[in-house]
């Protein structure tokens, strides 16, 4: 049976699922979520109703950074998992203070007493500690598993205010940046999807580029 990744476009954790997915070529079926009208075979099988959720058989694995590691576990022809093992304290990173920042500055209404300039600061002084590091990715010429765990999230920081995202951060990060958006491969993992209901067509990964 092929294993199921149900995801949304737009989140971040289901977008680094994707694009490990995508450049593993394991295929899986993906089924599109809409977060207001969440349908209820994925309620049944998600433990909190938060994607992305990859079913391999009886098998769930409901953490974004676990799927990209089921997926290269099974094969990783860009070589994504050779880093160095400070890899993934710079994922750690992003998972936690980077991405508490991002939220209580993207949502600060929901976050009474935050100032969401404090926490700009705060997010923007990660990505300056990576500026002089980037060449032009965490890791040398190519991209490995930390650039694409951790991009998505930069990414969505970034489009809060993109303008004032170019104007304050380095040159190292905008262009750390832009090489990901330009990435086909985020192309093809971007690409829009109707919402998954019972009997429609599969919607099958890896796609082809575009």
């Amino acid at each position: 049976m092929t294993p199921v990744l149900w995801s949304f476009r737009r989140c971040p954790y289901a977008m680094r699922a994707r694009l490990a997915l995508q450049v593993s070529r394991e295929p899986v079926e993906l089924r599109e979520v809409l977060l207001r009208d969440k349908p209820a075979e994925f309620l049944a099988a998600s433990p909190d109703g938060t994607v992305p959720l990859l079913q391999d058989g009886p098998r769930i694995v409901a953490e974004s950074l676990d799927i990209m590691l089921w997926a290269l576990g099974r094969s990783d022809p860009k070589g994504w998992l050779a880093m160095p093992e400070e890899g993934r304290a710079l994922i750690a990173c992003f998972d936690g203070p980077f991405k508490t920042a991002l939220d209580r500055t993207k949502y600060h209404s929901r976050h009474p007493g935050s100032d969401p300039e404090a926490t700009r600061a705060e997010a923007m002084a990660v990505l300056g500690g990576l500026e002089g590091r980037l060449d032009p990715w965490l890791f040398g010429a190519r991209p490995r598993l930390a650039d694409m765990a951790v991009l998505p999230f930069v990414r969505q920081f970034a489009m809060i205010d993109r303008a004032r995202f170019d104007r304050e951060a380095g040159p190292g990060v905008r262009r750390w940046l832009d090489l990901f958006l330009g990435l086909p491969l985020f192309a093809a993992v971007m690409a829009k999807r109707a919402p998954w209901a019972p009997g429609q067509a599969a919607c099958r990964m890896p796609f082809a580029a575009p």
